[in-house]
């Protein structure tokens, strides 16, 4: 191990199959629409799918977890029989993401080292964004114990003012060897990767080094926070019976990853919204804005079937703001045993919250400037405070790495 924390690796992607039924969104997405995910199920059919290698979050309350990671085994050591996969050797994948309003974002995938990263709230080279939902991480981790491949959905964000890592790449994109070009299903836009290797990849290893030298924090989170979290406890777990040369060099130190500069124009950050189940609609306003510092920094706006208002709210920056939100959340939860789903996009919420004793609450989005500065002094914000882009935008599974 060199002491980097970003590097190169040898990754997997398919090869004489649909890479558009291949490829599906991140397992937390829709965790509230069932029926996405059964339309999807239905359309990819009998066909390799990254779907049989997840248990999307709508069905994780219902799911038989051990049958279904033995599902998940079972598909990962088929694909591999089936020799599915194509290795991409020692090289970073750089890819380029069109989104619905043709805006295109730019990232690298890479590994990480996972030695240089933290979620419980210490200094580290990589930083969790968001608090680490310790109840959500078993499902992940069990089903990376069995598994002899990752694949994720996880976006870390470099702060990369001068745009010296990725943005190099895009202007001599045409002259990468191209890997992927495709639409992906469910309207989310188009994906094309190409391959990073030899000269370039060690340009743009140069240029992490320098960005790390004059940053402790390298990279802070924006999607898969508990992804990675899981990744790492898994690997905590398994060197504590390695031998220091087996840990220098253990596939499972690693987590694959893509990369964005959070100043990419294409980036931009959505607020995650609230909505609860079970609720008397009318008593958590009055409850929320008795509780809420009363001002006009920010707007906290709710509505409950066809009704709508506003709370205003004083607090210095929104992460104080969400926090304030997120501990009256909590115990208004445990207090009266509502249900609460955390739901992307301010049109779903609306949806949801025509059920009857429902209501959602839409939260303001975060301008992306605050993320590095908020994180480096005031630590991580509350869980599921924002997400990169809209639901559809969100980082389909594509890329495979073998861990054992």
């Amino acid at each position: 191990m060199n002491g980097d924390v970003f590097t190169p690796a040898d990754i997997l992607i398919p090869k004489d199959i649909s890479f558009r039924n291949w490829s599906v969104i991140a397992c937390d997405q829709f965790s509230s629409e069932p029926d996405y995910w059964e339309r999807v199920r239905a359309n990819i059919g009998e066909e390799p799918s990254t779907l049989n290698m997840i248990i999307p979050e709508a069905y994780l309350d219902d799911a038989d977890l051990d049958c279904e990671v033995k599902k998940i085994h079972a598909a990962i050591e088929s694909y591999i029989m089936q020799d599915l996969f194509r290795e991409i050797e020692d090289s970073f994948i750089y890819v380029e993401r069109t989104l619905s309003d043709g805006s295109v974002r730019s990232g690298l995938v890479g590994t990480v080292d996972l030695d240089e990263y933290d979620f419980s709230g210490r200094k580290a080279a990589i930083l969790a964004s968001e608090g680490t939902v310790l109840d959500r991480l078993p499902a992940r981790i069990s089903i990376r114990r069995a598994a002899r491949l990752e694949l994720p959905h996880i976006i870390a964000f470099i702060n990369d003012t001068s745009m010296s890592v990725i943005e190099p790449l895009s202007k001599k994109s045409d002259d990468l060897p191209l890997l992927y070009d495709f639409d992906l299903m469910e309207c989310g836009g188009n994906i094309k990767g190409m391959r990073v290797c030899g000269a370039d990849a060690d340009k743009v290893m140069s240029a992490i080094r320098k960005l790390h030298g004059n940053n402790d924090t390298l990279m802070v989170m924006g999607d898969g926070n508990h992804s990675l979290a899981a990744a790492k406890v898994y690997w905590d777990e398994l060197k504590q019976n390695l031998s220091a040369a087996e840990k220098e060099n253990h596939p499972a130190r690693k987590a694959l990853l893509e990369v964005n500069n959070v100043y990419e124009p294409a980036i931009c950050f959505e607020a995650i919204h609230r909505v609860l189940f079970d609720v008397d609609p009318a008593g958590f306003v009055s409850t929320l804005a008795d509780a809420m510092p009363s001002g006009s920094d920010y707007e906290l706006h709710w509505v409950s079937q066809g009704q709508r208002g506003t709370i205003g709210v004083s607090a210095d920056c929104i992460g104080d703001m969400l926090t304030a939100m997120q501990t009256f959340l909590d115990e208004f939860v445990r207090t009266y045993g509502c249900r609460v789903d955390y739901i992307h996009g301010a049109d779903a919420v609306a949806r949801l919250a025509e059920g009857e004793r429902c209501l959602g609450l839409i939260l303001p989005a975060m301008d992306k400037s605050e993320l590095f500065g908020t994180v480096a002094c005031s630590g991580v914000f509350p869980k599921k405070s924002f997400s990169v882009g809209h639901a559809r935008e969100k980082r389909y599974y594509l890329e495979c790495r073998r861990i054992k």
